[in-house]
């Protein structure tokens, strides 16, 4: 494992949160969690580098001001970074239902593959298992919702696209980790798209915003609402991602706001018409 340049002290040691965790490698890139009693929110990502060795790395340098709580290497093995009760810095700029520190809402969890810049592979099976058994392990200490287990790119969708679609959300779903509904197949027909007006765009834009995604409820069908719609194709319709709402699009995001956990939110509006 490449270790951090030797003018920067190494962070100091500490004693792994889960039993699951294979080695600890602490990053000094954290601090105190703010305005909140503890995570409530897990955030999912990809290293997005050619090597998870560099990407280690880059997570426990001072100067790159970024880290996460766990690394999930290609083998399996995990790795822990930042202690839980620690802010790790992984969200960056990004939102989430009227939450703008993300970092202090949640644990991070780094997942090693190189991303949509190097050839974006398959996740392997047995890394697939260890994320899902550390994601259960987390969720036996945090009351973490399943419809706040995210997306990097659900937070932050003008920015980040990681983990990307081919993350196989349904395999941590049948294991109680996560929201997620059977997806309305794509088919051909009317659809919506960058530069539209009217009624039907604030529609989608409402129950976007219900769900969490910060997007502006203007009725004007725009590059934040594109993104917005790109980032929950990624993650809940990913059949197709393309950021263009066409009927299965609206479809399967009507069913994941009508199933959302808990009775305290009111029921979304009815989806948009496509006719």
């Amino acid at each position: 494992m490449t270790e951090p340049p030797t003018d920067n002290p190494p962070a100091p040691p500490f004693a792994p949160d889960s039993p699951l965790v294979a080695q600890v490698l602490p990053s000094p890139n954290h601090g105190e969690r703010l305005g909140v009693a503890g995570p409530d929110m897990l955030l999912l990502h990809y290293t997005g580098m050619e090597s998870t060795d560099q990407a280690v790395e880059w997570l426990r340098t001072p100067e790159r001001q970024v880290s996460a709580h766990y690394v999930v290497f290609e083998d399996g093995r995990i790795a822990q970074l930042v202690p839980e009760a620690r802010r790790a810095w992984h969200a960056g700029a990004a939102h989430w239902a009227g939450a703008t520190d993300i970092n202090s809402h949640s644990i991070g969890i780094e997942i090693a593959n190189p991303g949509h810049d190097f050839g974006y592979p398959p996740f392997p099976a047995i890394q697939i298992e260890a994320v899902t058994a550390l994601c259960k392990d987390i969720l036996t200490r945090h009351p973490i919702p399943p419809d706040r287990v995210l997306a990097h790119s659900d937070v932050a969708p003008m920015r980040k696209e990681d983990p990307g679609e081919k993350f196989p959300w349904e395999a941590l779903h049948r294991f109680g980790v996560g929201h997620l509904v059977e997806e309305a197949p794509p088919s051909d027909g009317r659809y919506f798209m960058r530069g539209e007006h009217g009624q039907p765009i604030e529609a989608l834009q409402a129950m976007l915003a219900f769900y969490g995604y910060g997007v502006p409820v203007t009725g004007t069908y725009c590059e934040e609402t594109e993104a917005a719609v790109r980032a929950f194709q990624r993650h809940f319709r990913r059949a197709r991602v393309d950021g263009i709402a066409d009927v299965s699009t609206l479809a399967t995001l009507y069913a994941l706001c009508a199933s959302r956990p808990g009775t305290a939110k009111p029921e979304p509006a009815e989806p948009p018409n496509i006719a």
